[in-house]
């Protein structure tokens, strides 16, 4: 008998298999030549957004969460990164809306590319993995995730996160050390 842990991982084994490469090629290469980038996500999605924060500053980069106080504004050469795994939220909407009126371009990351934040946005990443959306047993043909309430997206980004910011480490020809002289020092 299968394990929870070996069936989710086989889950995410899944998600990636099905990824498109090129588009997290792209994606890196978005981030690797923007300004300022600030990054937004709700709930859960939200806090798997933080850690792609946390670790575009290790890079180096000029990156900040949407809501800190201390997020500068964003203009032409910059970058707005939101998550909307279902395609859309209202806040999403209107911070892609806000950074693009300001001369930013947009970076959706989502599991639903035809929905109305994805279509808003100057650049997509599809994550193809179910969300808390989508992941209810009703919908016919469908399989469940043995992750609840949309679980296996938020876990896709975090390993997805991580390897963009190994892609980008590369593409910026950044080395492990750097990376850990911008950690904190005040934990």
């Amino acid at each position: 008998m299968m394990s929870i842990y070996h069936q989710a991982l086989g889950e995410l084994g899944t998600v990636f298999a099905r990824l498109d490469d090129a588009s997290v090629d792209a994606a890196v290469e978005v981030i690797a030549g923007a300004g300022r980038i600030a990054l937004y996500g709700v709930g859960r999605e939200g806090l798997q957004i933080k850690g792609l924060a946390m670790r575009l500053f290790h890079l180096g980069l000029k990156a900040s969460v949407v809501g800190d106080m201390t997020t500068p504004p964003l203009g032409a050469g910059d970058l707005l990164i939101v998550s909307a795994g279902p395609g859309h939220f209202s806040t999403v909407a209107a911070l892609m809306k806000t950074a693009a009126s300001a001369g930013a371009r947009t970076l959706c990351i989502t599991a639903q590319p035809e929905g109305q934040c994805p279509k808003a946005a100057d650049h997509v990443l599809t994550i193809p993995a179910k969300t808390m959306s989508d992941d209810r047993p009703e919908q016919a043909g469908d399989t469940l995730s043995v992750l609840p309430m949309g679980s296996l997206y938020e876990g896709s980004q975090y390993v997805l996160f991580e390897c963009m910011i190994l892609k980008l480490r590369d593409r910026l020809a950044i080395d492990s050390d750097a990376m850990r002289q911008n950690h904190t020092n005040l934990e």
